[in-house]
């Protein structure tokens, strides 16, 4: 069985050589080049050149990418399960859901099922983790799909950004919301809602900001010792390291996910985000 995911996951090059995840990557467009996400640029790149004043541009996967390899799986009569970015933060989900009704109509046996994850970041990538682990199971593919989509339904994510003008020039936050956020040094801390972007508290200062998403995941995690955390940060590893500790110290949780938010999304959400993941469910 083949699993698919696009950039959006933010999971490293490695893990989907290691783990045989195919990868649909999103698109950057820095300095007038285009570049694939995960493939042709590192993301450290891009929060280099937004720090300079920069701003890149981005865009979904290319449908022939998507026609490429379902045509592949179809021809080979393999079922295949892709695990896709939020609907609500780019097209890509719906373009794949466009260009796999085409193929189906050459391949009416086409076995392929695409989950929009509604989620973002690693908080898709531990989705992603969950079905590798799965198909090593030996689940069907549609245990698969359901437990996935089951899960994704129960992933929160908290996060907050140094700097609200990212979101808001890439259409993600309104202008109005970013300048409120900019004044007093207050940080937003947001959330994932439907797979949108919603602002959820406004805090004073960016560790009080931590501190409070902390708790927030106290109040909507419960039990953590059979959780797995995740974290990813916008080219911040030691600060993301200090929360890691935080997190171990009050919760506990089973393990940790850690990664770099990548071109594509910390386009939008700009340097120094920090972003936590959980699930409401425990992990089997």
């Amino acid at each position: 069985m083949k699993i698919f995911a696009d950039s959006g996951c933010d999971l490293p090059k490695q893990f989907f050589t290691e783990e045989d995840v195919e990868l649909f990557a999103l698109r950057v467009d820095l300095n007038h080049t285009e570049y694939n996400d995960i493939i042709d640029i590192d993301p450290k790149t891009v929060y280099d050149a937004m720090r300079q004043g920069v701003t890149p541009k981005t865009s979904q996967v290319s449908p022939e990418v998507f026609l490429n390899e379902f045509e592949k799986l179809a021809k080979n009569d393999e079922e295949g399960l892709y695990i896709a970015f939020s609907s609500n933060l780019s097209g890509t989900y719906s373009t794949a859901v466009m260009i796999a009704a085409q193929v189906r109509e050459n391949y009416p046996n086409f076995k392929l099922k695409i989950i929009d994850s509604k989620c973002a970041s690693l908080g898709c990538g531990l989705l992603v983790k969950e079905a590798v682990k799965l198909r090593k199971e030996g689940l069907s593919l549609d245990e698969m799909t359901s437990r996935i989509a089951h899960l994704a339904e129960h992933m929160t994510h908290l996060f907050t950004v140094e700097n609200l003008d990212y979101l808001a020039a890439g259409g993600r936050l309104s202008k109005s919301s970013a300048f409120i956020g900019g004044l007093l040094s207050i940080k937003p801390i947001l959330h994932v809602e439907d797979g949108k972007l919603i602002p959820l508290e406004k805090i004073r200062g960016r560790k009080k900001a931590i501190n409070r998403m902390i708790d927030l995941m106290v109040e909507r995690g419960g039990d953590f010792s059979n959780k797995i955390v995740g974290i990813s940060h916008g080219d911040d590893l030691e600060f993301a390291q200090e929360i890691q500790a935080l997190i171990e110290e009050k919760l506990k949780p089973k393990a940790f996910e850690m990664t770099m938010v990548g071109a594509v999304i910390g386009a939008h959400s700009g340097p120094g985000t920090i972003a936590i993941f959980f699930t409401d469910k425990d992990y089997s």
